[in-house]
């Protein structure tokens, strides 16, 4: 089975927004929630998962990436509120990879 990888962003109350791309992004989530990660996302808390893509290449993944994080806020709001317009957190209700539960 070809492996994934995923773009990612990630939210909280406040709507901070962050950026990521991993191959695993059960794992990477859970990484976030639990706190794992130094740096942005657990200074400010942001831990909900608001928006994904997959890609079958990691270049893509990270080009992805970038292009994401030079877009204004407003666009990236836009993106989020395209696919999940009540910024769900999916991780709580997406079954990604079999990963997180209903």
């Amino acid at each position: 089975m070809p492996e994934s990888y995923y773009v990612y962003l990630l939210t909280n109350r406040s709507r901070t927004l962050y950026i990521g791309v991993t191959n695993c992004l059960v794992t990477r989530v859970e990484q976030h929630r639990q706190r794992q990660v130094a740096g942005f996302t657990r200074r400010y808390n942001v831990d909900q998962l608001v928006y994904y893509e997959t890609y079958n290449e990691i270049h893509d993944a990270i080009a992805r990436e970038k292009q994401l994080k030079g877009w204004t806020r407003k666009k990236k709001i836009a993106l989020i509120e395209s696919a999940n317009p009540d910024w769900d957190d999916l991780g709580a209700t997406t079954d990604i990879a079999g990963g997180f539960e209903a």
